[in-house]
């Protein structure tokens, strides 16, 4: 070590060049990293989506889904296969194991599915693949105070602001919702038809036939050659009017009379006009479309957001009149969060210097620290763009975290050359003996916290990937922060104070009588180590009452409620009812709402959550934004709203809290709280299902309850009589394709209308169910009544099937309040079912984020273990001693003292952040104990007694123990406080790490000399 600060004092220029590269290829770095929300992280799920005509759902289970399940569930690495079956169409969610290749899944999956994509029996068969990172960065509300006809919004914002928005680096997609298309519409008169002897088929042909450009061959004359063409196009209503779809029979006795033509107009009034939309958008109560913007895989989302902002204010400007209301906006959160980890940086570094600086007294001394931590920083941006890092969520924390740490080994180098140069030293020996006395100390310190980020680089699941970005960013923040350390501040100070005399005038401030304090202890050891067991004893007896849950919960400015009204409502009755769900909401908030965006209908661009096939004209999502100021949480809000709808049977609500972008990553889009009932017989499963929800419905802090039990879609079977269909000539396919033609009207071409191609449509009246039974058939010119070959009788769909790993289930879900601890509920409920008597074969299983939280915390406690086996194994390395590392081990539990002391008192439950913070604390707790135990065997070795060398190691260490303990503690204050957008992530993880700090600092100075 004294050979590594010789070279750093000798040769000054050498070590300047060197920092000035590193700075100069960080700041390139820094510049070239992404931007995101997340980690780049690979969702192991992919969805087989199956539509097979209108087949019920137990015959689409035996047929299909029972073989697919079957062949999925022996793929490689495959943990899990759920399904959805409903009539005519079901989704199979395969789940595979973290790490898991998914380009090579797919294909693998694609090949086994093969047969199944050739059956003619499946109309579709689509394989899709997940990404949470793939939601759209910004929806926006296109709207315009004179234009109401949504066709007209649809023109601009197709033809033109898609267009340049499209344009724009980095953009994949822009989706357009809410919008109308114009149409030719032929409103047909049945009697007239009747009358005049046409059918609906004949209308369509007929405009078909006379709405074309044929080519006709050529004529040559005098060397030109003339093409030839039939045209005969329709331009406008009246030639639809005009147009000759039949002749009148000629009266009766008098067939010589020439047949009468029969005009389109005679028999349907002809329209343009805008068809019916496949979906509706409004925000804030008026109707608009709805811009879904997706950026390209990897593209940087700030910068994304950035130009979309730039072009749509371009926009503005060329279009007087329309009017955009971002929605949502990821790139805010992104921004916000990285402002945040700016100031958290910012604040620590500030904090680091003034604790410096109160200390040592020295404006040279607190500039050289001051130098070593922006200096740290940019050199691990270095390290994270070579390793194809990004700056997201997790990276920032990690560098946010590391903040008080980065200071910890320019501190104990700073203040051990400042001691030995006040003790008489010239300033050349003091940055020379210094550094190297304390050199291998904060070696050894850097790697034990360095170290306890391996096993979560290592680590399956979930946690694994998620943390993984975060341990590399801190480990590679500490190695910069020790190689300035060594380097550096020893050639720094030298550089500054060599012209300065040995001895200081003013001396810094003295951590006075600690030795003496050392001494006393020392001869009533073992009371204090049975004081330091009590302590022990007492934090594992407030363990159970602290309670755990899965992730923190956050609350966050936008949720979006997922609506869903009886099977079989229209449109507009879906429309009216989420019209009057926004009405609520602004009676409910006030001044405090800022947007309130719905979709109604098909088509999914809101939440995050994977959005099944199964979306129709009975659902909606609402996005609510609040105001930065609003007096009420998204949390009240969603309880108020869901006591509203709790026994209103027309809607079924469900609540997504935005931030859960992480949660669908993790693979709990699910509600929280999940029970789930296996068995084989569906009404069997219906019966306990509900019974399940009557036990624990009463259970304090759940709310928004409900099963995923629903009655199916209303329907009208249509019986075929096989003799009197076959005796009139006609086969079941005829009979419905002549029914839908009734029901849903008929295509008959398109037409060229101001530069853009439209359908032309024959429509017919709405009919009755008692219209329906009359409903007339042809066939040959005969006309046969529907209920003369057909029984008809009303009836209801099938329930949904669900399914779980190739058994049946039924669900019972519900959220839960934010201040009650997941597995205090769970163990409540588990409590109230074990009473219940099942049927053989029948299991009720709690799942949703219990069973993710219980896997996350044995993988997260294995990698606690580990930790402390790698820390143990980094320090016997260092003091070349088995027995050493185990007393300075023993740090370990009394820091988790703190933590649990601390959370107790905040009545906070523990979570995966605080494991996370707690294998940290592994690695920094012990740093201090390092450097103690370190600086007794030097004395030791140099011929003291133990006591002494305890006593005078004691006063030696006490001002960097404190120094370095309070940077720390103090530089994470910013994150507790859960400053920004996305803190509540780490603030579990700050606390962890505070509480720990403090009684492992505390214990380390009276417990660990003692031991």
């Amino acid at each position: 070590m004294r050979k590594l600060t010789n070279f750093s004092v000798n040769y000054p220029v050498t070590v300047l060049m060197a920092v000035l590269a590193i700075l100069l290829l960080g700041i390139i770095s820094y510049q070239r990293l992404g931007i995101d929300l997340f980690p780049d992280l690979n969702s192991p799920r992919l969805y087989v989506e199956i539509k097979s005509g209108e087949r019920p759902p137990e015959e689409m289970e035996t047929l299909f889904v029972k073989n697919i399940e079957a062949l999925a569930i022996r793929q490689s690495k495959v943990t899990q296969v759920s399904s959805i079956i409903r009539t005519g169409s079901a989704q199979v969610t395969v789940e595979y194991a973290w790490g898991k290749d998914m380009d090579e899944a797919f294909l693998d999956l694609q090949k086994a599915l093969s047969n199944y994509s050739q059956n003619s029996e499946i109309d579709e068969l689509n394989i899709t693949q997940h990404d949470p990172n793939t939601a759209p960065v910004m929806i926006v509300g296109l709207s315009n105070e004179s234009i109401t006809d949504m066709n007209d919004l649809r023109k601009v914002a197709e033809n033109y602001i898609r267009n340049e928005l499209i344009r724009l680096e980095g953009i994949a997609e822009v989706e357009l919702a809410g919008q109308e298309e114009r149409e030719v519409r032929i409103d047909t008169d049945p009697y007239k038809l009747e009358a005049f002897n046409l059918t609906m088929d004949e209308l369509s042909q007929k405009i078909e036939a006379f709405n074309r450009s044929i080519s006709g061959g050529s004529i040559t004359e005098t060397g030109m050659q003339y093409i030839v063409k039939g045209v005969s196009m329709l331009r406008d209503i009246d030639d639809f009017n005009n147009l000759v779809v039949g002749y009148k029979a000629p009266v009766a006795g008098n067939e010589t009379m020439q047949k009468a033509p029969i005009f389109l107009r005679e028999v349907a009034h002809v329209s343009y006009q805008n068809k019916e939309p496949e979906n509706i958008v409004r925000v804030n109560g008026k109707r608009c479309i709805g811009l879904a913007i997706y950026k390209e895989t990897r593209f940087n989302t700030v910068k994304a957001v950035q130009d979309i902002n730039e072009e749509l204010a371009k926009i503005t400007k060329a279009l007087p009149g329309y009017h955009f209301t971002v929605v949502s906006n990821q790139g805010t959160f992104i921004k916000s969060a990285i402002n945040e980890v700016k100031n958290t940086l910012l604040i620590g570094i500030l904090l680091a210097v003034f604790v410096l600086f109160l200390f040592l007294r020295r404006f040279g001394t607190t500039l050289i620290v001051s130098l070593a931590i922006p200096i740290s920083i940019i050199a691990t941006f270095n390290l994270m763009y070579f390793n194809g890092l990004t700056l997201n969520i997790m990276t920032l924390g990690g560098l946010a975290l590391g903040a008080g740490m980065l200071v910890d080994n320019a501190i104990v180098v700073m203040e051990n050359i400042f001691r030995n140069h006040e003790s008489g030293l010239s300033v050349r020996e003091s940055a020379i003996v210094g550094t190297a006395q304390v050199g291998g100390a904060i070696t050894a310190s850097t790697l034990t916290t360095i170290v306890v980020f391996l096993p979560i680089v290592y680590l399956h699941g979930a946690s694994g990937e998620l943390f993984r970005d975060q341990a590399w960013t801190v480990a590679f923040s500490l190695l910069s922060s020790l190689v300035v350390a060594i380097f550096l501040i020893p050639m720094m100070y030298h550089r500054i104070y060599r012209k300065k005399e040995a001895t200081l005038k003013f001396r810094s401030v003295q951590v006075k009588g600690y030795g003496t304090f050392l001494s006393r202890i020392l001869e009533r050891r073992w009371w204090v180590i049975g004081g330091g067991i009590a302590l022990l004893v007492i934090s594992a007896l407030l363990y159970p009452f602290i309670g755990s849950e899965f992730m923190p919960k956050a609350d966050s400015r936008e949720f979006t409620i997922e609506v869903k009204m009886p099977e079989g409502t229209p449109l507009e009755r879906t429309s009216e009812g989420v019209a009057s769900m926004e009405a609520l909401l602004k009676e409910l908030l006030g001044d405090n709402v800022q947007s309130i965006y719905s979709r109604i209908g098909p088509g999914s661009d809101l939440s995050e959550t994977t959005q099944s096939v199964f979306e129709g004209e009975n659902t909606a999502e609402v996005k609510v934004v609040l105001k930065p100021n609003a007096k009420y949480s998204s949390r009240n809000v969603v309880e108020a709203v869901s006591k509203w709808y709790k026994d209103n049977p027309q809607f079924e609500v469900n609540f997504v809290q935005d931030e859960t972008a992480l949660q669908s990553i993790l693979g709990t889009q699910d509600a929280p709280v999940v029970v789930e009932v296996q068995g084989e017989d569906l009404n069997v499963i219906d019966t306990i299902t509900r019974q399940v929800m009557t036990r624990v419905q009463d259970i304090p802090g759940l709310y928004n309850m409900r099963t995923n039990i629903e009655d199916g879609y209303p329907e009208v079977d249509v019986e075929v009589d096989r003799l009197m269909a076959g005796m009139h000539n006609l086969s079941v396919e005829q009979v419905v394709s002549q029914i839908t033609a009734q029901l849903e009207g008929q295509d008959a071409g398109q037409m060229e209308k101001g530069g853009e191609m439209r359908d032309i449509t024959i429509h017919t009246p709405k009919m009755s169910l008692r219209q329906f039974h009359n409903i007339e058939l042809n066939s040959n010119g005969q006309v046969i009544r529907l209920d003369e070959i057909a029984r008809l009788k009303e009836s209801v769909s099938p329930k949904e099937i669900y399914r779980l790993n190739q058994n049946r289930i039924g669900k019972v879900m519900a959220d839960l309040d934010k201040n009650v601890p997941l597995d205090k509920v769970v163990s409540q409920m588990r409590s109230k079912l074990a009473g219940m008597q099942l049927p053989n074969d029948y299991k009720i299983k709690i799942a949703g984020e219990e069973q993710k939280r219980e896997d996350s915390m044995h993988s997260l406690e294995f990698a606690l273990l580990l930790s402390i086996i790698l820390v143990y194994m980094v320090m016997a390395s260092q003091f070349e001693s088995l027995i050493h590392p185990f007393v300075i081990l023993l740090t370990i539990p009394f820091s988790i003292v703190g933590t649990v002391l601390l959370f107790f008192i905040m009545g906070q439950p523990f979570n995966i952040m605080a494991l996370i913070g707690v294998i940290m604390l592994v690695g920094i707790a012990v740093n201090d104990s390092i450097i103690f135990v370190d600086r007794i065997n030097q004395l030791w070795r140099g011929g003291m007694n133990k006591r002494e060398a305890i006593a005078v190691a004691g006063q030696q260490r006490i001002r960097p123990i404190i120094m370095t303990s309070l940077t720390t503690i103090l530089a994470l204050l910013p994150l507790t406080f859960g400053f920004g957008e996305s803190a509540s992530l780490r603030s579990s993880m700050a606390l962890a790490v505070i509480g720990g700090l403090v009684t492992s600092t505390i214990l380390t100075l009276v417990v660990i000399p003692c031991v």
